[in-house]
Formats: C-alpha cells, structure tokens, sequence
C-alpha cells in the first residue's frame, strides 16, 4: 500500500500526504464505466466537487431511466431482429419465430414491467400448453424460448442501456434431458438403406450415405455447393457448421463413389442436391424421408440420429472420444459423449476384454494351485 495514501476519511475521498508536508484529498466517482477523480487542498472542496458529481450521476440515471421507460418490449425485440440478428444468420429464422412469440404475448409491455415474476408465468405456460400444431413443446424447447429472449435482454442491458438488468437471469429454466440416445443397429441400417435406394426420389440414398459416413448434419448437406468438393484431397468443406466455424470432413468409400457423378463437369456455385421440381434450388427431402422410414418400419427416428448413428460406430470401431469429436467438429467433449452410445454387443465384448486383461493370468495360476 501507497504511504502516502491515507484512510478514506468520508467515502469517495482519500487523504494523502504531500510530498512537502501537509494533506492533500482525493475524491473519487465511478461514472459511465470509468474512474473521475480530482484532488483538492481541502476536504471543504473535495466534498463539494464528490457532491457535486454524485448529483450529475443521478440526474444521468434518472434521465435514461426516463427515457426508456417509454420503450416496449416490441421496441426492444424489432430493434434486435433489426440490428443483431442480421449478423447472425445460423439459425436467425428459428429466432424471429420464437421472438414472435414473445412479441405476441408481452410484446405491449413497458419494459420496466417485465419482472422475473411475469417471464416465470410465460416459462410455466410454455411447458403447460400445447403448440399451435396442438403438440406440446420439451424442456428443451422451452428453455430455447428463454435463452432467446434473455439475449435480447442482455444486449439491452450492456450496449443500448434500455434496462439496467436483465430479468431473465432471475428465473429457473427447466431442466433439460440428458438427449436421445437414438442411433440404427446393423439390421436396421441395412433395412433403412435399401428401403432409401427404392424410393422414388434418387438424392435420398446418397444424403443418407453422406451422413453415416461424415456425420454431417442435415442442413450441412443441403447447403453444399458442387464447389465444396475438394476432390483433389477428398474431403468435403462445410463453410458455416453450427457453431459457426468452417471445418473439412473426409469424402471416401462408399459416400464418394456417389457424390463423383453429382460434381464434376458442373457449375461450382450450384446445389449439390437440387429439388425434383426446380432444378435451380436446394433439395427439400422430407416428404421422401418419411416415406422411406416407412417402408423400412422405422419409429422415433429423426435425420440427426444418422449423425448420431455415425458417430456410435466410430466408437464401436475403436476411435477416441477426441477423435470423435474432431470428426463430428464438437468443440468440447462434453457434446460428444451423448453420440458415444453402444450397442449390447459391443459393451459385452468389452466387458470380455477387460475381464481377459484383468484375470486371465491368475486364473491359470490359481486352476493349477487347487488341482495340486
């Protein structure tokens, strides 16, 4: 500590001893993120200059106060969709339908009436309602609502100073399921394959192959241009994945021998796999998916349990967790371990294994000891 800085003598000024003999006094505000200080020969005007700027500060606060409680929360979400979400284009057009939602439901509001009472009121009738489509929404799905909203909040609170806090983080978000564990055995991978390769429809078969074999998702596919396909190092280039970095996945076997005819010759900056009726435009394959689930006798089945079907097998084929989630283009681990599931098989074969490196030397030992 500074000895010639002395106690805060009232709170915000400090005494200091001059370098000469006798006190000088420090006074001291936080404002607009920063520290204002000046230092006086007297404690008289140090305390009429901390008053003087304490008055400017609420004066300030009271100002800004008064302004934007005049804002609405249709204000505060327009001004978002209008100015943030443009750059944030991953996923912007499931955001706008959930905003809608609370611009639907609070959207009259002053914002200085959104209290974590109300938005907890939203979140019970979120989980205790049916869907428009009469389907009721998960715990998953609800705390997607909520998180969409509270960075609507937050962007309020630290750039555009509409609210000084936001209220959202005063609330409890349901909690959310360990995820599906959903992925095809060998007999219903085989089935479904065949039952894709019959449809009338001839793109299905190689989505489906090109997502067992990269675990790339369903939008990552759809959106691949013929110009992504990097055949001179065989690997495919995803320009934006979910997490909103490029990444290379490997295009071999079975995946490349389909994709090769689709590519080369053709146009660069056109759709990989364009729609049956416009040739110009990305393929839409939900009507032929469910078509093919159906043929195949398939339940409880979504396009992303492919992604999560490939990486199962690269587990049960022996890679490591890193290996899987560089292969997937995870950033933690943590979202990997929910595609590492096993087939009962495969874990009794590792229960066999582990026992062998366990006993089987001792029990040789011990089976000749108790013939004796």
């Amino acid at each position: 500590m500074n000895k010639n800085i002395g106690p805060k003598i009232v709170p915000g000024i400090e005494k200091r001893i001059r370098t000469g003999g006798g006190y000088n006094y420090r006074a001291r505000v936080r404002r607009k993120g920063h520290d204002e200080s000046e230092t006086f020969s007297s404690i008289t005007r140090a305390k009429d200059w901390l008053n003087r700027k304490q008055a400017e500060i609420e004066l300030e606060i009271l100002e800004i106060c008064s302004s934007k409680n005049k804002k609405t929360v249709n204000d505060l979400i327009q001004k978002y969709i209008d100015t943030v979400l443009p750059t944030k284009p991953k996923n912007a057009r499931n955001t706008i339908r959930i905003l809608k939602w609370w611009k639907k439901e609070i959207g009259n509001r002053p914002l200085k009436e959104v209290k974590p009472s109300l938005l907890a009121q939203k979140r019970d009738e979120l989980l205790s309602k049916a869907n428009d489509a009469g389907k009721w929404r998960s715990n998953a799905t609800v705390v997607r609502y909520l998180s969409s909203l509270s960075h609507v909040f937050t962007i309020a609170v630290k750039e555009w100073e509409w609210m000084r806090e936001n209220p959202m983080l005063k609330i409890t978000k349901p909690r959310e399921s360990c995820g599906r564990t959903r992925f095809l055995d060998e007999e219903e991978k085989d089935r479904f394959l065949k039952a894709c390769s019959e449809i009338d429809f001839d793109i299905l078969y190689p989505v489906v192959v090109l997502a067992l074999s990269t675990g790339m998702r369903k939008g990552e596919i759809l959106d691949l241009k013929k110009g992504n396909v990097d055949w001179s190092n065989k690997r495919i280039l995803i320009e934006t994945s979910k997490n909103g970095e490029s990444r290379f996945v490997p295009l071999i076997g079975h995946a490349e021998e389909l994709i090769v005819a689709r590519v080369k010759g053709h146009d660069p900056n056109s759709y990989l796999f364009t729609s049956k009726k416009y040739p110009s435009e990305k393929a839409y394959i939900r009507k032929h998916w469910e078509a093919a689930l159906k043929k195949a006798n398939l339940h409880n089945f979504r396009f992303h349990d492919l992604r999560h079907t490939a990486a199962s097998y690269l587990a049960m084929s022996g890679a490591t967790a890193i290996e899987i989630a560089l292969f997937l283009g995870h950033k933690t681990l943590h979202c990997t371990k929910r595609y590492t599931h096993f087939s009962k098989g495969y874990l009794q074969k590792i229960a066999e294994n582990h026992d062998a490196k366990l006993f089987n030397n001792i029990r040789g030992e011990i089976y000749e000891l108790k013939k004796r």
